[in-house]
């Protein structure tokens, strides 16, 4: 089993008590330094999963209008609405 970075405290007790009484399981004193460091280290470790699990292109920005057309060869189209749409993508971290 894996302690997941979005365990709160009690969680975390709870995955590392269950540890311990595993046959081969860890001992109560490495389960208060896994604890110690999960506290000290988990926004950091939040992100670097975070960071390991994302293959592609995020999206880093995007901006959009609507436009109406003003001026055209055919009357029936003026005042046609026109979304444009500006997205930046990027890989994470990046």
């Amino acid at each position: 089993s894996i302690a997941s970075a979005d365990m709160d405290s009690n969680q975390l007790e709870a995955f590392l008590t269950a540890q311990t009484k595993k046959q081969g399981g860890i001992t109560s004193d490495q389960a208060a330094v896994i604890a110690k460091f999960w506290k000290n280290h988990r926004t950091q470790i939040h992100e670097s999963l975070i960071n390991q699990s994302c293959w592609d292109n995020v999206l880093k920005n995007m901006n959009w209008r609507v436009d109406l057309k003003s001026q055209l060869r055919h009357i029936d189209q003026i005042n046609t609405p026109v979304a444009i749409v500006e997205m930046e993508l990027g890989k994470n971290g990046q």
